[in-house]
């Protein structure tokens, strides 16, 4: 039994009972909505994957490594999924993407500083990692096809174990939950393979959990669905980090191969529409 299925069931049969009803303006759609939910797992235990129904693997691996390349064109990700298109500019590049902003976007390597700062010194509280810019994004700013819904996130060891804690402002809980907390996790076991410690703690903290009306019946069905085993271990390759930072494709099969080894998902709930 995966605490991720215990968790994630839990906060979906409390937004579809207790969650509050408001028609989003943005999307035209209504939600339901709840503030202030948290997720924690323990990483050392289990790869927190959702199996309550199928998700694309390859999807949140690759993705992952295209942020540590630091890149904001698509070329790389889109060999493997097209998931980013709909937000692309004419260049074919994410003006937001989360991997330029962690590493070139402030004028900084958020990502290679945060790794030195907990090399030099593992006691630090200072490794936070933003990808939201207050200069450019929300507040009535200039109106854009993406902004980030993960929006910073903090490593620090604690225990002697790598802990990341991740806050959202905003998070669809049907599609976009399940990705980001395998995609983070899958970040905080390459940032402790790179620094030579254990995993610890993946924390997940969601501003605004909600579901979409058009995903209600896909939501009742995986709250009445029986939680099964499925509990997935995960051994972080060697050198993932740097050669995920040069582009590796080889890095993301292998990650991709070790993890559907593994993962025996309930049948799946047919192709759910993202709202955008």
């Amino acid at each position: 039994m995966t605490h991720f299925d215990q968790q994630y069931q839990q906060i979906l049969r409390n937004i579809m009972k207790n969650g509050f009803e408001d028609k989003n303006e943005r999307t035209g759609h209504v939600c339901k909505s709840l503030p202030g939910q948290t997720m924690q797992f323990d990483l050392a235990e289990e790869f927190p994957l959702l199996t309550l129904r199928k998700i694309p693997l390859k999807l949140f691996v690759a993705e992952q490594i295209w942020f540590l390349t630091g890149e904001k064109k698509l070329d790389f990700l889109q060999k493997f999924t097209r998931i980013w298109d709909d937000f692309s500019e004419d260049d074919n590049t994410i003006a937001s993407a989360y991997g330029f902003r962690w590493r070139k976007h402030f004028g900084r390597d958020q990502i290679g500083m945060l790794l030195s700062l907990l090399e030099k010194d593992p006691t630090s509280r200072h490794g936070v990692v933003l990808m939201w810019d207050p200069s450019d994004d929300g507040l009535g700013g200039k109106a854009k096809k993406n902004v980030p819904c993960p929006y910073t996130f903090t490593v620090q060891i604690i225990g002697g174990r790598l802990c990341l804690h991740l806050i959202i402002r905003s998070n669809d809980m049907m599609l976009g939950n399940p990705h980001d907390v395998a995609g983070f996790a899958l970040l905080a076991y390459i940032f402790a393979e790179k620094l030579g410690v254990p995993v610890g703690l993946l924390t997940v903290s969601i501003s605004n959990a909600h579901i979409y009306d058009i995903h209600f019946k896909q939501a009742e069905e995986i709250i009445s669905r029986e939680i099964l085993d499925g509990t997935i271990k995960f051994e972080c390759p060697q050198n993932a980090f740097t050669r995920a930072e040069s582009g590796d494709t080889e890095l993301v099969q292998e990650i991709f191969q070790q993890l559907k080894e593994q993962y025996k998902p309930q049948e799946s709930l047919g192709r759910m529409k993202i709202v955008l």
